[in-house]
């Protein structure tokens, strides 16, 4: 009983401090919503100022009802035995083992899936067609699903079997067999997404030689960095958001623009923008980034193999099992169901970090690039992805990777000096 009192004590104040924040996100905007900033002004109209307000409260009212309905799932899974009948139906069929667990996993996966169907439908459709960003089509869209869903399958399901028959199998410290499985699945994954994965999804062409390419290959000598190639991306067949990353690691670095980004922007524009991601490698932050989550993944996975061993876990949520046999998939399910909740209140922390590094990668594109271009680059890609330049300060603090347009901007501005 403890537990479950935790448990549902930690989804309230998470649940309730959700929809506070998201409150208070959509009354800031709302009130400064007829009114642009005095730093943008002179660059963004009236006019889209009111569309990146509405484009934002649409999408945190449809975030409000999903927040609600996640968490009548969750205890519709957990206390009101949802797992517990999955688990029976599956044991029925299967029998005991590997594949029974599995199945319970992939069931639980199908039904969240199914049930997030048509806020996927509303949220491309819907609001994406509303304010002019979505360019795919429905059949894309089904395509994708499809392709997605094989590709998960195909890596997903032998991952899951090699983790659950580990848990099984290798003992007390299990986990840490586990952690290293899962490192080198996330570096196998590194190496084969540029490559293999995502051109299934988008072409990629190699970036013509011209201004452009010249411009580039000077930046990244200047940036001491060596790529495989520069790459632009269609992403305009699905949207007309804008974007630019590199992807890769170790000599197989490739740079991908997107090509709404470069019919926008100009070349120096594009040159400060890359500048900034560039940044965020030489500054270490993807370095970092990343042990950092191999640091939490192996605590987390700890933590896992500490509590599934416990029967008051399963029995605070809603679970029997089988204290003399195997209960890797539940103790799984239950797990990854339940971390988010207790995980949730960690997000600011996160969330500093991250705008810490890019105010870091903006001060690097400064230094090698121009400060001046990169905001005239991030005001136009404010206007063309509808983002909000008032958001709450206290939801900002709390959620926000970036740091707000007008703080972000400012800081820039002192490096034009």
């Amino acid at each position: 009983m403890t537990f479950t009192i935790l448990f549902i004590l930690g989804l309230v104040l998470s649940t309730a401090t959700r929809y506070y924040l998201a409150g208070r996100h959509i009354r800031h905007i709302a009130k400064h919503r007829h009114q642009v900033p005095a730093d943008f002004a002179s660059k963004i109209s009236l006019p889209e100022h009111h569309k990146a307000a509405d484009y934002t409260i649409a999408k945190i009212r449809l975030g409000l009802f999903e927040i609600g309905l996640s968490a009548a799932i969750l205890i519709g899974f957990t206390l009101l035995g949802g797992i517990q009948i999955l688990h029976e139906i599956t044991l029925d069929l299967l029998g005991p083992g590997v594949f029974q667990q599995m199945a319970l996993l992939v069931t639980i996966s199908l039904i969240t899936g199914v049930i997030d169907l048509p806020f996927s439908l509303y949220r491309q459709f819907g609001i994406e067609e509303q304010f002019g960003f979505n360019r795919m089509t429905l059949k894309l869209y089904v395509i994708d699903s499809i392709k997605g869903m094989i590709l998960g399958v195909a890596i997903g399901l032998p991952l899951l079997w090699i983790v659950l028959t580990l848990m099984a199998e290798a003992g007390q410290y299990w986990w840490l067999w586990t952690w290293i499985v899962w490192v080198g699945f996330n570096a196998l994954l590194l190496w084969l997404f540029p490559t293999f994965i995502a051109p299934l999804f988008n072409k990629f062409q190699p970036l013509e030689d011209g201004p452009l390419k010249d411009r580039i290959e000077k930046l990244l000598e200047r940036c001491d960095f060596t790529s495989q190639g520069l790459f632009i991306m269609d992403g305009s067949k699905r949207s007309a958001h804008g974007n630019a990353y590199f992807t890769g690691m170790g000599k197989a670095k490739r740079i991908v623009f997107f090509d709404t980004l470069i019919e926008r922007l100009n070349p120096e524009e594009i040159e400060a923008v890359l500048a900034h991601e560039l940044g965020h490698f030489k500054r270490q932050h993807i370095r970092k980034r990343l042990i950092q989550s191999f640091a939490l993944s192996l605590v987390v996975l700890a933590l896992l193999g500490w509590i599934s061993t416990k029967p008051w876990f399963y029995l605070g949520l809603g679970v029997m099992p089988d204290l003399n046999g195997y209960n890797a998939g539940l103790a799984l399910a239950l797990f990854m169901l339940v971390l988010p909740v207790f995980g949730f209140f960690l997000t600011p922390m996160n969330s500093m970090g991250s705008r810490k590094h890019e105010y870091e990668a903006d001060a690097f594109a400064a230094e090698k690039s121009s400060a001046h271009d990169l905001i005239t680059a991030l005001v136009k890609l404010y206007q063309d992805n509808a983002a909000t330049l008032t958001p709450d300060p206290l939801y900002s603090k709390f959620y926000d990777s970036h740091p707000p347009a007008p703080l972000r901007i400012a800081h820039l501005q002192k490096m034009t000096h």
